[in-house]
């Protein structure tokens, strides 16, 4: 009988170890929540709703998109951050946006974007493009430095937020060229391009996507593309490297993020289901026909580098600029 008792008590010892491996493997057994950190509409969100209809697709569960926005992309994030790490919640994340709230907010924010995400995947990028008034005397972008350069405190520059990209593209901008300008934040990318092209504001570094009509229209004026190379949505503008100017290198990364501590299953499964749909040539055209260029899968170690190398970028551009979070 103590055989048999001993027996059945190692039974169960082995049954409940058994037990997460189980509930893993059924993984995903109900919707997974994928948080955007800002309203809809924007290019966070954008990218998200097709991730979320694609993913959810290959697991065969609804993936629903949830539209935190508020404090720079922060509100949204540091939901995930403090969420259970089961699989069941994850951030549609900006991660340039991300990265420099981290260090204009240092010390300030609830979670810690190293510690508290991991990066699943990093799925693309939107390349940004300065543009100008038509009022404003400059059709190259070495024009442009010149004009700014001559007239201290004459040009101004919208931004769509403390920490965003567009911002930092205009401080390098300003620091690498000597130019006096005056700054104009706005609340997102809509009110910024309204009053550039009511000649409100004079200048802003925008995502291509939010700024490609207005310059198609005529009513802004496109002088450079911030990427490495000419981009297939403007390829007769060049970018400010070959205006001149040297490893000039500014765009919005976005990639999906979970809780710390997400199971190593579940982050694999993750990770081959998204790099998937980025090879998908559909997923591809869809992606570019909203100003997104795919990046080629990554593994978590790899996406977990670049998000190491955007806050590092990121921190040393705000140090030399002396960039503020409420300025």
């Amino acid at each position: 009988m103590k055989s048999i008792a001993r027996r059945a008590v190692c039974a169960g010892f082995i049954a409940a170890a058994l037990l997460p491996a189980a509930a893993l493997a059924a993984w995903p057994e109900h919707p997974i929540k994928l948080v955007v950190p800002y309203p809809p509409g924007g290019a966070t969100d954008v990218i998200g709703r097709i991730v979320a209809q694609r993913l959810g697709a290959a697991l065969g569960q609804n993936v629903l998109i949830d539209n935190r926005g508020g404090a720079g992309g922060n509100i949204g994030a540091d939901l995930v951050a403090k969420a259970k790490p089961d699989g069941y919640t994850l951030l549609m994340g900006a991660i340039t946006s991300h990265s420099t709230m981290a260090r204009l907010e240092r010390g300030k924010l609830a979670y810690d974007l190293q510690k508290d995400l991991v990066p699943v995947q990093v799925v693309g990028f939107v390349p940004l493009v300065f543009v100008v008034h038509p009022s404003v005397p400059a059709t190259t972008f070495q024009q442009l430095v010149s004009f700014a350069k001559s007239n201290p405190k004459k040009l101004t520059y919208a931004s769509s937020g403390a920490g965003a990209p567009q911002r930092m593209a205009v401080e390098m901008f300003r620091v690498q060229s000597g130019a006096d300008m005056i700054h104009v934040p706005y609340k997102g990318s809509g009110p910024a391009m309204t009053d550039l092209v009511g000649g409100q504001v004079l200048m802003a570094a925008e995502t291509v996507p939010a700024a490609l009509q207005q310059v198609k229209a005529g009513k802004l004026r496109a002088l450079a593309v911030t990427t490495p190379q000419r981009i297939s949505m403007l390829p007769d503008v060049p970018t400010v490297n070959e205006s001149g100017w040297k490893d000039f290198d500014v765009v919005s990364t976005f990639g999906v993020l979970a809780p710390a501590g997400t199971p190593a299953d579940v982050m694999a499964r993750l990770n081959a289901e998204i790099g998937k749909i980025m090879l998908d040539p559909a997923a591809k055209e869809q992606f570019l026909q909203q100003g997104v260029y795919v990046l080629p899968p990554q593994s978590p170690a790899q996406a977990s580098g670049r998000l190491q190398a955007e806050m590092a970028k990121w921190s040393k551009v705000i140090d030399e600029t002396g960039v503020k979070a409420d300025e």
